[in-house]
C-alpha cells in the first residue's frame, strides 16, 4: 500500500513484488518538486528559478501572493491546458506501467482522474466512493482532498488538483457503507494525523470521514496527504487510523496483513 508517489515509477514498480494486491492511495504525479526544483511537472515546464520562487512563497504561506505567481505562470503560456495535460501523460504512463500486481487505486489533489482511464489498462481498478473485495475483506476507497471552506473548484487554464468540497467527499464515504478497510487520501479530522511537523501547519482532514469510522468501526482507516505527521497512528475506537508514509522519499510500501 502507497501513497504520496510523486513520480517515483522505479519504487512503484518494486512495491507491488510479491503482494496479493498493490492499493495506491494517490498523488501520482510529481507536480512541484521542493526537493530538487528542476524536477516535477513545474520544473520541467518553467525552471528551476520559478519553482524556487512559488515554493518560498508557500513556505511563508502567502496565499494571495501564491495564486497571483501561479495565474502569472500559466498566463505566460499560450496554451497551458495543452502544456499541463502532455506534461501530466508522460508521468502517467510511466507510473500505471509501473504497476505490475493487481492494483487498487483511489486518486489525491495532486492528480487528474478524468486521465487515469486512459492509462490504467486491465490491473488497475480505478475506485472512489466504491467498494471492492480483496481476499476476505471489503475495502471502501474516497479520493481527492479538501477545498478550504467557502472556496468553489476552480476553472479555466493551468493546472486544477483533484479537490471537493467536504459534502461531496462527505457524500463519497457515505457510499462506502460498512466496510473493513476505509481508504482514502486524507486523513480523518484528527489534529494529530492532520498536522505536518515539518510544514508546521495542519492540512485538512474529513470531519465525514471521522463520523463514519465511529458509526461503522472498521478495523482500518488508511491514507496518506501528510508527509510528515505528528503521528502516523493511532486508535479511534477499535479503528486503526495509519498514514501509510511519504512514497516518494521512502519508497516502502506499509504492507497490510490478515
Amino acid at each position: 500500500m502507497v501513497s504520496d508517489v510523486h513520480g517515483n515509477a522505479d519504487a512503484l514498480a518494486r512495491a507491488g513484488e510479491g503482494a496479493d494486491a498493490l492499493v495506491v492511495l494517490g498523488d501520482l504525479l510529481d507536480f512541484v518538486d521542493y526537493h530538487d526544483h528542476s524536477r516535477g511537472i513545474l520544473g520541467a515546464i518553467f525552471g528551476p528559478d520559478k519553482v524556487a520562487t512559488f515554493a518560498e512563497l508557500r513556505r511563508n504561506r502567502q496565499g494571495a501572493e501564491i495564486a497571483a505567481y501561479a495565474r502569472s505562470l500559466w498566463a505566460s503560456l499560450d496554451d497551458p491546458e495543452t502544456v499541463i495535460i502532455e506534461a501530466v501523460r508522460e508521468q502517467y504512463e510511466k507510473l500505471f506501467a509501473a504497476m505490475t500486481a493487481p492494483t487498487y487505486a483511489t486518486p489525491g489533489n495532486v492528480d487528474a482522474p478524468a486521465l487515469w482511464p486512459e492509462f490504467a489498462g486491465r490491473r488497475v481498478h480505478i475506485l472512489d466512493g466504491e467498494v471492492a473485495k480483496i481476499g476476505e475483506l471489503r475495502f471502501g476507497f474516497a479520493g481527492g482532498a479538501l477545498l478550504p471552506p467557502g472556496a468553489v473548484p476552480r476553472s479555466g487554464g493551468g493546472w486544477r488538483p483533484y479537490l471537493r468540497t467536504e459534502e461531496d467527499f462527505g457524500a463519497a464515504v457515505a457510499r462506502l457503507g460498512e466496510v473493513d478497510v476505509v481508504c482514502t487520501h486524507i486523513p480523518p479530522a484528527v489534529p494529530e494525523l492532520t498536522y505536518d511537523v515539518v510544514a508546521r501547519r495542519p492540512e485538512r482532514g474529513s470531519a465525514a470521514l471521522l463520523d463514519a469510522i465511529v458509526r461503522h468501526r472498521p478495523r482500518w482507516s488508511l491514507f496518506g496527504h501528510v508527509h510528515q505527521p505528528l503521528a502516523r497512528r493511532m486508535r479511534v475506537g477499535r479503528t486503526e487510523c495509519v498514514n501509510v508514509g511519504h512514497f516518494k522519499r521512502t519508497a516502502r510500501p506499509y504492507v497490510l496483513r490478515w
